[in-house]
C-alpha cells in the first residue's frame, strides 16, 4: 500500500513521533492508523518521541580509549538522579565502545552506528521510554594521537566533567594533571592564539576604560593594557594559567619541563551553556504520582 504524506501527517500529530518513524510504521503494518499506533507504542517510539521538548541538561560525560584514538562525550538525561541509573550508564559504555570501534568523526553519524539492536539512536528511544525521561547523545568528539604523544583523561565528580588532553613527548601522569588543571580551573582556550580576536579587542577596550577611568594619560594607559591583557590570558588559556599543584610556575611550564608539550584539550562539562530545570525532585515525584508527567 502507498503510504501517503497525509498519512504520516496524521500519524505524527497522534503520536509525537519522527516522520521517518511514522512512515515506517505505516508501512510495517500496511497503512492501518490503529494498528501503527500500536507499533510505536510497543517500539517506546511514540512515548519517548513526546518528551522531546522537556528539557535534559543532567546526565554525564566519560571518555573512552583504545591505542592511539579515544573518544570524550555527553549523555544527557533530565534529572541527576537519572545519571546515577545502571540502565543509562550501562548505556553510556555501550555507546563509548561503539563509537570508539567505529571510523565516525560526527554526532550525527555516531547516532546511525549499528549495533545488536538497531541503532544507537534506536537505544537511546529504548531506553528514554523504559526509563522515563528524556535522555539524549549531546556530543561526541573523536580525537587520534602520534605514537610519541600520551593521552590524559580525568573524570571529575564521576563524570560531570571529562577533560581529554593530548601532550607529546610526556607521560601520562604530566597528562593526567593537565587535564585535572583543566577541569579544577575552566580554562576557555588552550593557547593564546586559541582566543578569537574580537574577545581580545573587547577586552583590550574594556582594560583600557578601566585604565582611563583611574586618570591614567593614554599612552600609560596602553601599557597598562598589555600587561592586565597578559592577566586576562593567564585566566583563560589553560598554557599560561598557574599551575595548581606548583603556583610559581605555568602549565605549559610544568609540561615543559617534564619533556613534553601540550597539544591539545577537550573539557565538557555537564550542561554547560543549557537551560536547566527549575523544578525540584520532590515536584518531579509528585508530577509522576498525579501523572501529569
Amino acid at each position: 500500500m502507498e503510504i501517503s504524506a497525509s498519512m504520516v501527517r496524521d500519524l505524527r500529530e497522534a503520536s509525537g513521533a519522527g516522520m521517518m518513524d511514522c512512515k515506517k510504521a505505516l508501512s510495517e503494518c500496511n497503512g492501518d492508523m490503529e494498528a501503527a499506533m500500536d507499533y510505536l507504542r510497543e517500539k517506546g517510539i511514540a512515548k519517548a518521541e513526546k518528551k522531546g521538548s522537556r528539557i535534559a541538561a543532567e546526565g554525564l560525560a566519560n571518555i573512552f580509549v583504545e591505542g592511539n584514538k579515544a573518544v570524550i562525550l555527553e549523555v544527557n538525561s533530565e534529572t541527576d538522579f537519572v545519571s546515577k541509573n545502571e540502565e543509562f550508564t550501562t548505556m553510556i559504555e555501550v555507546i563509548g565502545t561503539a563509537i570508539l570501534k567505529s571510523d565516525v568523526t560526527t554526532l550525527e553519524e555516531a547516532l546511525q552506528i549499528s549495533l545488536e539492536e538497531g541503532t544507537i539512536s534506536d537505544l537511546i528511544v529504548a531506553k528514554t521510554a523504559k526509563i522515563g525521561e528524556k535522555l539524549s547523545l549531546r556530543r561526541i568528539e573523536v580525537v587520534l594521537k602520534e605514537n610519541d604523544e600520551v593521552f590524559g583523561s580525568y573524570l571529575h565528580m564521576g563524570g560531570k566533567i571529562a577533560v581529554l588532553s593530548v601532550l607529546k613527548g610526556a607521560n601520562e601522569a604530566v597528562a593526567k594533571d593537565v587535564s585535572m588543571q583543566s577541569a579544577a580551573m575552566k580554562p576557555s582556550y588552550v593557547f593564546t592564539s586559541d582566543v578569537p580576536e574580537d574577545v581580545v579587542l573587547r577586552e583590550r577596550e574594556v582594560l583600557k576604560e578601566q585604565a582611563m577611568n583611574e586618570g591614567k594619560p593614554a599612552d600609560i594607559a596602553e601599557k597598562m593594557v598589555e600587561g592586565r591583557l597578559n592577566k586576562f590570558y593567564k585566566e583563560i588559556c589553560l598554557a599560561e594559567q598557574a599551575f595548581i599543584k606548583d603556583g610559581d610556575v605555568s602549565v605549559s611550564t610544568y609540561v615543559k619541563n617534564n619533556g613534553g608539550e601540550i597539544k591539545s584539550m577537550i573539557r565538557y562539562e555537564v550542561g554547560e551553556g543549557m537551560e536547566h530545570r527549575s523544578d525540584n525532585f520532590a515536584e518531579e515525584v509528585m508530577n509522576q504520582v498525579n501523572g501529569t508527567n
